[in-house]
């Protein structure tokens, strides 16, 4: 298989981050590539490394800050010209109209489910994939 997919978590709290990359782990789909992880704690450093490419897929703490992850993900998707897929994490299901309002293909709210966070993750990845595969 070909080298792994980069994803960017962003959580000002590091158990948040340490949560998500637990839950996904690094080899979730055996059709896609391992993860790696890149894990950053703030704003600047998120819009730094997707600036700067070869980040596949970012996961955005809503709850972070100052600078909370679908303000974050707002500014990303009017920003970058090839942002990757974007999930964001919401305070509690009935936020997911402000997920929407940033441009974020996913949502998975707090508290997280496992479950949950690696379909979202696989999902949009494989859908990446696939699409790439096809141009």
């Amino acid at each position: 298989m070909t080298a792994s997919l980069r994803i960017l978590v962003y959580a000002s709290n590091s158990n948040t981050r340490t949560a998500v990359t637990t839950a996904i782990g690094t080899q979730p789909d055996s059709r896609l590539p391992a993860f790696e992880y890149l894990e950053v704690a703030s704003e600047p450093m998120v819009v730094h490394y997707l600036d700067a490419g070869g980040i596949d897929l970012a996961i955005l703490d809503g709850e972070a800050t100052p600078a909370g992850g679908m303000g974050v993900a707002k500014q990303l998707k009017d920003e970058i010209e090839h942002c990757p897929p974007l999930v964001v994490l919401t305070g509690r299901p009935d936020d997911r109209w402000l997920a929407d309002w940033s441009g974020a293909e996913a949502a998975v709210s707090h508290p997280i489910d496992p479950f949950v966070l690696t379909r979202a993750v696989t999902d949009l990845l494989s859908n990446r994939s696939n699409s790439i595969g096809r141009k």
